[in-house]
């Protein structure tokens, strides 16, 4: 996100998570006020060393962030805005899959390829249509 204010999280909240869930974040200022919205919210106070409290916890997706940090620095080394979200679907799904068996994954990734194609020019063309 190019903006992480406040009014800028929010809408993200109130345009992806339903009415009436839980939001869980740390403690920084810009995440408070989703109970404003019809939202119940929970927060753990990293600031203080807190890190659990109750349901309470940022865990999860912490764990998420840094296995696509180490995919983008052992591995990618740059990730491109256009395909970001590609990169972002990619780790999601080996995130949503990694308690499962090598052998399932592996199944897994083969079904989410059937019928999905990704032209050359898709990949490195511009807005424009031309190579870059």
């Amino acid at each position: 996100m190019a903006d992480t204010k406040a009014i800028a999280l929010h809408q993200i909240v109130c345009a992806t998570v339903s009415q009436g869930a839980t939001v869980y974040t740390d403690d920084a200022t810009a995440y408070h006020g989703p109970a404003h919205y019809g939202y119940r919210h929970e927060s753990v106070k990293h600031s203080l060393g807190e890190y659990v409290k109750g349901q309470a916890h940022t865990n999860g997706a912490e764990s998420f962030w840094s296995c696509l940090k180490r995919g983008y620095y052992g591995v990618y080394h740059k990730m491109s805005p256009k395909h970001l979200q590609r990169y972002v679907d990619e780790f999601s799904a080996r995130h949503n899959v990694r308690e499962l068996d090598t052998m399932v994954q592996i199944d897994c990734t083969i079904r989410g390829l059937f019928d999905k194609r990704l032209k050359y020019t898709d990949l490195v063309g511009g807005t424009d249509g031309r190579l870059h």
